[in-house]
């Protein structure tokens, strides 16, 4: 489980078919074999730790249901540990288990803070709601507003410079992780209608 809070912009150092290596200085500070760590939104067993670089395998499920294919030795990644019972819950809570890719659409500069428009994997528009949580790429953030399949957030300076999120562009994908407990109260009420 994990909060959405981003605790480094890490960088992958190498590619293999099932496998990344990432560097991370904080994350990799106190990871050992087995640990939890969200990369990207995506959440990855430690195997390996060298330093401030750690090794995740990565399945073929994995890649196709999420951008990570995509990933290039040099690209930056959102890293955040697993959270712990002491960890205070800033954002909301995150499984790490990418529901879809989005794309973000546009970007609207606005003062201190930036307003992205991003288009919903299909079949996820359900689970978005107007100031409900939603996690792009790993980082918790409110929803601003919702039109059909697209909607908005708002990025405050820290998130633009602290987060993949500032540099990425229109056509760019990204992670989208709904909110679990809406997944959850679906089901139940589905149930509960058929009995």
């Amino acid at each position: 489980m994990f909060t959405g809070i981003v605790e480094e912009l890490g960088e992958i150092v190498a590619v293999e078919p099932a496998r990344l290596a990432i560097r991370g200085r904080t994350v990799a500070s106190d990871a050992k074999h087995g640990d939890s760590i969200a990369v990207n939104g995506v959440c990855l067993t430690v195997t390996d730790v060298d330093g401030d670089v750690f090794g995740v395998d990565v399945m073929g499920e994995t890649y196709d249901r999420t951008a990570l294919g995509g990933i290039r030795p040099g690209d930056p990644v959102n890293l955040e540990r697993a959270a712990t019972l002491q960890t205070r819950l800033g954002g909301h809570l995150v499984q790490g288990h990418v529901d879809g890719v989005g794309e973000i659409l546009r970007r609207e500069p606005g003062g201190n803070w930036e307003t992205v428009h991003i288009r919903l994997a299909p079949g996820l528009a359900r689970y978005v709601v107007e100031k409900g949580s939603i996690t792009v790429d790993g980082v918790s953030l409110t929803v601003a507003s919702v039109d059909g399949d697209v909607f908005t957030v708002g990025l405050i300076p820290t998130t633009l410079a602290l987060t993949t999120l500032g540099s990425k562009g229109p056509g760019d994908p990204v992670h989208l992780e709904t909110d679990v407990i809406a997944k959850h109260v679906e089901k139940l009420l589905a149930h509960g209608s058929a009995a």
